[in-house]
């Protein structure tokens, strides 16, 4: 379900996915979404499904049956289930039918996020459901440390991190345009700070603004991402609207480091995306953000603090921020290589097969 048309992670971990098993002649991966109707064409299939109201292009299956059946009918070796609604219930009982092993992608923290907008007991509720769900899985996967360990304490016992990968081609400072500040409206002897994403909640936005606020006007921040707020500080520029990869690489290899305030990032691509285009991160430390981005690729601190997020830009621009960038790019490239990140996710998947068949895995590596 998280595959929408202006979904991040989920959909970049898909398409990387299909991209590099796409090179391996024994392998074939479908994908199966939610779309307006009932199509295919080739490896990609949509079902018809309801438009959410509120998301951008998200489209919530209410029946599984119909989901089951065209699993079943694709004859799959493995499934995957990548969230955590009526999709995965149906790819269970597909993968029941079928006799194949079945893993649940745990991408977000469902009980958090609602959590935070709707209390402690649906927070509650809803770890329960997962529990009771991942708990069904052959393996469940997950994309950082926090989260494998939060699902381990309610009970569901195979857990794997599975990182999520950037691509070091199109993420590249290489991509630095020297004219894209000044297209910009933004004065090039300013400390440019950047940030991209959605405006949902756990984005902290308004922490950014605050941070803005106190370090003044040797300081500028891009904003760029759909519904960004419009009443802003004077050292604050908006792009308010989904940007394409393309603008993305370039507007982050221009500016000069990234600014994050999320709480509850379960993996935190646009961290890496930042730090594959030879920028360093400075982030609060939580969730995936305390795990990805290393002591010498950027600066944590304490989260929901705009002052503490200001010192943080202070000491990152008082040291050396190209050399951080740097060694942000080296850390980048030596773990989150989607190749690598790829093929240690099939060797998993055949350890799950118990397939005898070894796939000419060993000539990529």
């Amino acid at each position: 379900m998280f595959h929408a048309p202006a979904s991040g992670g989920v959909r970049t971990y898909l398409q990387a996915k299909h991209r590099v098993f796409s090179r391996i002649p024994q392998l074939r991966t479908s994908l199966l979404v939610p779309g307006a109707e009932r199509d295919s064409l080739g490896d990609h299939h949509t079902l018809p499904a309801l438009h959410l109201p509120l998301g951008q292009g998200y489209r919530f299956p209410l029946r599984g049956s119909p989901w089951r059946d065209t699993l079943i009918a694709l004859k799959p070796d493995l499934i995957e289930a990548g969230d955590p609604y009526v999709t995965a219930w149906a790819a269970l009982a597909a993968g029941q039918q079928l006799g194949v092993p079945v893993v649940g992608f745990y991408h977000s923290d469902l009980p958090r996020l609602m959590g935070d907008r709707f209390g402690r007991y649906v927070e509650k509720r809803l770890t329960h459901y997962v529990t009771t769900l991942y708990s069904q899985f052959d393996s469940v996967l997950a994309p950082c440390h926090a989260m494998a360990n939060r699902l381990r304490e309610w009970g569901v016992d195979n857990v794997r991190v599975q990182p999520l990968g950037v691509d070091l081609a199109q993420f590249n400072p290489q991509q630095r345009d020297p004219a894209f500040r000044q297209a910009m409206g933004i004065p090039s002897e300013k400390k440019l700070l950047i940030f991209v994403g959605r405006n949902s909640r756990e984005k902290n936005i308004d922490v950014l603004l605050a941070t803005m606020r106190q370090l003044g006007s040797d300081y500028h921040l891009l904003l760029m991402g759909p519904g960004m707020p419009h009443h802003v500080p004077s050292n604050v520029t908006i792009v308010d609207r989904c940007c394409g990869a393309h603008e993305v690489a370039k507007a982050l290899a221009s500016s000069d480091a990234l600014l994050h305030a999320g709480t509850r990032e379960t993996f935190g691509l646009i961290a890496q995306e930042a730090m594959a285009s030879g920028i360093p991160v400075v982030a609060a430390n939580a969730g995936a953000l305390a795990e990805n981005v290393p002591l010498g690729a950027g600066i944590l601190c304490k989260p929901l603090d705009p002052t503490a997020m200001a010192e943080a830009c202070v000491a990152l621009f008082s040291n050396d921020v190209a050399s951080s960038g740097h060694y942000a790019r080296r850390h980048v490239e030596r773990h989150f290589n989607w190749d690598g990140v790829m093929h240690s996710l099939l060797e998993h998947y055949q350890h799950l097969c118990h397939s005898s068949q070894p796939y000419a895995l060993h000539q990529h590596h």
